[in-house]
């Protein structure tokens, strides 16, 4: 069987901080939990009638206790501040392993232990900050917790036999760490993880001897428990965080298209003085907020609409590349030639109009 030391090192693990998004209560909460309990193991020594003629050894043995189980529910109030007060029922039970003792070998033991009462409960909640997963605490509690045993038996080969068998209650008080681990998805509710002990006073059991007759006293045991539990605890009123407030991604408002007018002389696809002076103007602000370059050639309506055509492309040409010569990259640029189909200035076929005679560089 394991011994009490091994389990208070489970029970150390478990306390242990396991790492660093919880509130405190504040309102009333309700709990329960469930898990292992291991009762300590009990000298007992028989007083009374029983004990009349025997020795020290005769009337004393140890009991041990297998791993057993606990169940506690609760009902608090937290203060906003850490502090929680609660009221807590509980129930413990370990089966017997063995009885050392009362002189004989060897000895065949059963029967069972439980505790059970009503506990007040003190708790402070440590607060790790903005971001924490858990929230751990610690705490003490004071009460009245009833222990007994039932028939709890040990037989000796030569057919004597010594039972255990009533109930006591005593003062109980316990010692509390653990932690609280907050489900996003439910607000308010939260898993927790706690190490226990829990003891009493001595409870004064009744103990029968029988061999060739019955005879009868009591006994002073221990009630000594570690205890392992997992729970769940809700606590009400809590509502969810607000969500996050995300800024309105500011509306992207396209700049304005700018326009750029390259005049040419009559028959003409070379490039005048002013007429390098605005494309590097436009040359210029394209480097600002400009996601297309759109060149257009154009020409007026004096002569065929072929020729035209032909000649409004070499004006294109030309100005794209004076841009390009002045930093503005070819793939940037969408070269295009309307002839005489769009002239800026309407007119008779075949009039000559220097408006007509013209590129368009338009910076979007």
């Amino acid at each position: 069987m394991m011994r009490i030391r091994n389990a208070l090192l489970a029970a150390t693990f478990l306390a242990l901080p396991l790492a660093a998004q919880a509130q405190p209560i504040s309102g009333l909460y309700v709990g329960a939990g469930a898990g292992v309990n291991l009762l300590q193991e009990s000298d007992v020594s028989i007083t009374g009638p029983l004990a009349t003629g025997l020795t020290r050894a005769d009337r004393s043995a140890t009991v041990e206790f297998n791993y057993g189980w606990v169940g506690v529910v609760s009902l608090g109030y937290g203060f906003g501040n850490g502090v929680r007060a609660e009221i807590e029922g509980s129930y413990r039970e370990n089966e017997v392993d063995s009885i050392t003792g009362f002189n004989t070998r060897p000895l065949r033991a059963d029967g069972k232990a439980r505790s059970y009462g009503i506990m007040a409960n003190a708790f402070y909640d440590f607060d790790l900050g903005a971001g924490s997963f858990l929230t751990p605490y610690v705490g003490v509690g004071a009460g009245y917790q009833w222990h007994a045993y039932d028939s709890v038996r040990a037989r000796a080969s030569n057919g004597a036999s010594v039972t255990i068998d009533g109930e006591d209650g005593q003062f109980a008080y316990q010692a509390i760490v653990g932690a609280a681990f907050p489900i996003s998805a439910a607000p308010g509710l939260a898993i927790t993880a706690e190490y226990r002990f829990m003891g009493t006073l001595q409870p004064n059991i009744d103990v029968r001897a029988s061999a060739a007759g019955t005879t009868r006293g009591s006994t002073d045991v221990d009630n000594y428990n570690h205890s392992l539990l997992i729970g769940l605890r809700y606590a009400f009123g809590v509502t969810p965080p607000p969500a996050p407030v995300v800024a309105p991604t500011p509306a992207v408002v396209p700049s304005p298209a700018r326009t750029f007018l390259v005049f040419f002389d009559f028959d003409r696809a070379d490039l005048t003085d002013r007429a390098r002076q605005i494309i590097g103007e436009a040359a210029t602000n394209s480097r600002t907020g400009t996601t297309r370059i759109e060149v257009s050639g154009h020409a007026d309506r004096s002569g065929t609409p072929q020729y035209n055509q032909r000649l409004s492309e070499r004006r294109a040409q030309a100005v794209a590349a004076e841009l390009e010569r002045r930093g503005v990259a070819r793939s940037a640029m969408s070269i295009q030639a309307f002839g005489e189909s769009r002239p800026l200035v309407p007119t008779a076929d075949g009039v000559r109009e220097p408006q007509n005679r013209r590129v368009e560089i338009v910076l979007r």
